[in-house]
């Protein structure tokens, strides 16, 4: 069963290149509503406890360089269908393949440094959720 909550991750690319406030309104602007929100720096230790899905994978050494190597903006994110609704917004993981008009297609430099992270299911919402906020940090 589908649940309204997502999680996203504005990734260091998006901060350093100016584009948080940018792609936060385009969220709120697609009828998301932000549930809970947090500035932060993700250390070595954190970055790889949240990708260890992808521990075996050849580029996970690289992922947690660049996702520890500046701020991220962490939310939880609400609508109905969020989870899907979400995965459309933010397109394609190479932006080159990304539709027009979504969050990577307008800001991802590349694959690699794609500017968001969306949950791929309700499943990984709620664990990435709680990986970032308490429940009282929730709203």
């Amino acid at each position: 069963m589908a649940t309204n909550r997502t999680f996203t991750m504005l990734k260091p690319d998006a901060i350093e290149g100016g584009n948080a406030g940018k792609i936060l309104d385009l969220i709120i602007s697609k009828g998301f509503k932000i549930k809970a929100m947090k500035f932060t720096h993700l250390s070595e230790a954190q970055a790889k406890e949240f990708y260890i899905e992808h521990a075996e994978r050849p580029f996970y050494g690289e992922l947690v360089e660049y996702m520890t190597s500046g701020p991220i903006i962490a939310a939880i994110l609400e609508k109905d269908n969020a989870v899907a609704d979400f995965r459309a917004l933010i397109g394609a993981t190479d932006p080159a393949e990304a539709a027009d008009g979504t969050i990577r297609k307008l800001y991802a430099e590349s694959k690699g440094r794609n500017a968001v992270h969306g949950s791929d299911a309700d499943a990984s919402a709620e664990r990435e959720g709680a990986f970032h906020f308490a429940p009282n940090e929730i709203f």
